[in-house]
């Protein structure tokens, strides 16, 4: 059973941990690597699996003004580490106390006091305290005097390029959604509330869910194939993200058309998992001309789920 807490407010845990902290954003293949050697180490050492993960992020905190598109909502993240193994999930409120925490106080408080750490299992880039002045060479120069363990583990490399969340959101922005399972292990994902919305869509015979996605990274304007997942079950989706250049939006907007769906989702939270970019977002000269594209796209998402069982 995996539990979520918030770190300062929770008692620790009785049985001592196996722990691995980081802002986790997107749960990629290199994160899977470090949560693969939590998991196996703690079965070794007989503890409980855990991570601590920072919110917001610290850049957030930091640059508000040049803050990351956000890979995965808190609840995408929770599922995530949940299914690689993660029991026990910490999450650390990042504000200027805790980063003006020197090293040592941050070990001694938060990883043991909080967490009951018996083992650190570190990234390769892993920073943390004031000035960013904790390294994993620290944590090993100081392991006996913590009674902490403490390993590292590499980055992911595939095909020369560092798997990070950096380098995912990049391809996002761009719209190349579908060379991100090979990076991710998943198809990408946003999750977000659906609004109401103009209603133009339900107009011309192709309702839309309008999904705010808040600071999530938003795919190149355009339009997918894709799922949106509703109460667990996954339906063929038309997504096209944009500001409707035809009807003079000036908004970006998130609409899919599920494919077969007929009920209200306004005020439910859905997900929207993409499998691949179908065209560029374009003007039309008129109404029909809309309807006319929108009727071929969806087309195209038959085709695309032809032979393929949408629920994952």
């Amino acid at each position: 059973m995996n539990t979520v807490a918030n770190v300062l407010d929770s008692a620790p845990p009785p049985s001592p941990t196996a722990l691995t902290i980081g802002s986790f954003d997107g749960v990629h293949l290199g994160h899977r690597r470090l949560l693969d050697a939590l998991v196996e180490g703690a079965s070794q050492r007989g503890l409980l699996p855990a991570a601590m993960t920072l919110d917001p992020h610290p850049r957030q905190f930091f640059a508000p003004h040049n803050a990351p598109n956000i890979l995965t909502s808190n609840g995408q993240k929770a599922r995530l580490l949940a299914a690689a193994g993660v029991q026990t999930h910490f999450v650390l409120p990042f504000d200027a106390q805790v980063a003006r925490m020197e090293p040592e106080c941050f070990v001694r408080d938060i990883v043991l006091g909080r967490c009951n750490a018996r083992l650190l299992v570190v990234g390769h880039d892993f920073r943390f305290g004031r000035a960013a002045a904790g390294t994993h060479d620290y944590l090993q120069e100081n392991a006996d005097r913590f009674g902490l363990e403490v390993t590292q583990v590499e980055a992911l490399v595939l095909g020369g390029q560092l798997v990070c969340s950096t380098f995912i959101r990049e391809r996002i922005l761009q719209g190349e959604v579908d060379a991100l399972r090979a990076y991710l292990g998943r198809d990408y994902a946003i999750e977000g509330r659906v609004v109401s919305g103009r209603g133009m869509g339900a107009q011309i015979g192709y309702p839309t869910a309008n999904i705010a996605p808040h600071n999530s990274a938003i795919p190149a304007h355009g339009v997918y194939a894709a799922e949106t997942l509703v109460d667990g079950t996954a339906w063929p989706s038309a997504v096209n993200i944009g500001i409707a250049p035809t009807i003079r939006s000036e908004e970006v907007l998130i609409e899919s058309h599920l494919l077969g769906y007929a009920g209200d989702l306004e005020g439910k939270t859905v997900e929207v998992v993409f499998h691949r970019r179908l065209r560029p977002e374009k003007k039309f000269p008129s109404l029909d001309a809309l309807t006319a594209a929108i009727a071929a796209d969806v087309e195209a998402v038959r085709a695309h789920f032809q032979g393929v069982n949408p629920a994952r």
